[in-house]
């Protein structure tokens, strides 16, 4: 279940978990957990949703829980921190509180460099959405293809010998199982695994956003991909969050 094995030199652990959706009523929920994360790990990965309907006051909310962490914190927003058009402003307070936000601009951590983006819907393998017929569907594919290159270029930027992809859109369909095969096309894009898969030092690619999705698969060049959604993690582990070894 980890990119490399446990203990293995110069690995190291990462406490991955997705799909948090802080409410206004969810004051402490996480505190405890992120501190627990600090223990179990070097560094903590948010891998998106991080709040409900994206509103400052549950970015607030998640702030206080996250200043109990101890270890570094790299993250990206999903669909739900958009949902009330303040994304930067959730960023922003986020940040304050200490988490590294993933995007255009990659970070490195021990040595492990941290790339992602949010990612987008589309599809995958033969069922991906092309850009052909109304101006809407190019608007919609374009927006597909622009996050798989923002992801591309800040891999390209790292040259470390081992670097993590963060999402939270899915990048293939292994790790979506288990959700309504209708619903596939809406839960991330093949385009995301291809950027990914261009790069040798990628060891692993952490997402969420499927609640009902599969925890491991790998992308069509053999790059382990774990989906963290809590609701994924803590059935199998019995804890909210994945621990992997890069």
């Amino acid at each position: 279940m980890s990119p490399t094995t446990e203990g293995a030199p110069g690995a190291i652990r990462i406490a991955a978990i997705g799909d948090l959706h802080v409410s206004e009523t969810s004051q402490g929920r996480y505190r405890a957990l992120f501190e627990e994360m600090s223990e179990a790990a070097d560094v903590i990965v948010l891998c998106g949703d991080l709040t409900n309907f994206g509103k400052v006051s549950e970015a607030e909310i998640l702030a206080e829980d996250l200043r109990g962490a101890t270890a570094p914190m790299v993250g990206v927003l999903g669909n739900h921190d958009y949902e009330c058009g303040c994304a930067g402003e959730v960023t922003k307070i986020l940040e304050e509180a200490g988490l590294r936000m993933l995007g255009d601009q990659a970070t490195v951590i021990e040595g492990v460099g941290f790339a992602g983006v949010k990612g987008f819907v589309g599809g995958f393998g033969r069922g991906e959405l092309g850009a052909f017929g109304e101006q809407a569907i190019k608007a919609f594919v374009d927006e597909s293809r622009e996050e798989a290159r923002r992801l591309e270029n800040a891999l390209r930027s790292l040259r470390t010998e081992r670097t993590l992809a963060v999402l939270h859109y899915a990048p293939i369909p292994e790790t979506v199982e288990g959700e309504p095969l209708e619903i596939y096309p809406f839960l991330g894009s093949s385009r995301l695994a291809h950027a990914v898969d261009r790069f040798d030092n990628v060891k692993a690619v952490v997402h969420g956003h499927a609640h009902r999705g599969r925890y491991e698969g790998k992308t069509p060049g053999g790059i382990p991909v774990y989906n963290c959604a809590q609701f994924v993690v803590e059935p199998a582990f019995g804890r909210p969050y994945a621990l992997l070894d890069i």
